[in-house]
């Protein structure tokens, strides 16, 4: 297995299946973080716009959404960079 294969496979398991619903929340989110910089503004942001999925943040769940999204973040960029 190459460098790439490990990596998408890698990247499956961190990231999951994802409902259609669930990959247009995490795509607001990703949209409101670069805009803003801040996960509490993107996750305020896109809670409001799909209150079905809404996830429910506090100080103890924070940093790790923050993470997932950041990850979320730069799994896009080098999936784009795979594409090209």
């Amino acid at each position: 297995m190459d460098l790439i294969e490990q990596y998408l496979s890698r990247s499956k398991e961190i990231i999951g299946n994802r409902t259609q619903e669930e990959i247009r929340y995490d795509n607001e989110v990703l949209k409101w973080l670069h805009k803003s910089k801040k996960i509490k503004i993107a996750i305020n942001k896109t809670n409001e716009k799909y209150p079905k999925e809404a996830l429910k943040i506090d100080d103890s769940n924070i940093n790790d959404v923050a993470n997932h999204y950041e990850y979320l973040m730069q799994h896009e960029k080098i999936m784009r960079k795979l594409s090209h």
